[in-house]
């Protein structure tokens, strides 16, 4: 399904970053041979993610249990539901993963999510790719409202969320194995 696009090769660039979508197929070589074949199919150096095992187990549900599900469903639309993974230019590696819930809703909302390499934290990466998807995100014209979750002790990526103007709107429990405080956030067009 990936050959529907051939030459269309869509990318987030920022001075630092690149952000690319994961096709369907490079999600699959992700999940069948790890990330070190995907970085060979991305042309990249390997750089073995260092991120908390909440974080890791989350990106590996989501692979599995969403984006490459998603990803087949709606080739067309596939980078609404992938992994986009944070390349850092200098290093020619990638040091996270952005990505969001799928297209927007009737109500013109989807959701945003991200991870950064603990090696790579502190840096203003997450900032920086949280802005430039962001601003890609509201590029399309029925996009109203930009929704995000953070782990109440996550400090560091509220201020990722408050720096790209996103305002706290409440706080929840996710009912997880062990269950998790959140806190919501909106970014209104």
């Amino acid at each position: 399904m990936d050959n529907l696009l051939p030459n269309m090769k869509i990318q987030v660039q920022t001075p630092r970053l690149t952000l690319i979508p994961l096709t369907h197929n490079q999600l699959r070589i992700w999940k069948q041979f790890g990330r070190e074949e995907l970085a060979k199919s991305l042309e990249i150096k390997h750089n073995p993610w260092e991120m908390g095992l909440f974080y890791e187990q989350e990106m590996l549900q989501a692979l599995s249990d969403f984006w490459i599900p998603q990803t087949a469903k709606f080739p067309l639309d596939y980078y609404w539901y992938t992994n986009w993974e944070i390349i850092l230019k200098d290093a020619s590696c990638s040091v996270g993963g952005i990505g969001l819930a799928g297209l927007p809703d009737n109500d013109g909302t989807t959701e945003i999510g991200y991870a950064i390499d603990q090696k790579f934290e502190g840096q203003g990466i997450a900032s920086e790719a949280v802005e430039a998807l962001s601003k890609w995100v509201f590029e399309d014209k029925d996009m109203q409202i930009l929704r995000a979750e953070t782990p109440n002790e996550n400090i560091a990526s509220q201020r990722v969320l408050m720096k790209n103007n996103f305002q706290k709107t409440g706080e929840k429990t996710l009912e997880l194995e062990i269950p998790m405080e959140v806190f919501t956030w909106e970014r209104h067009r």
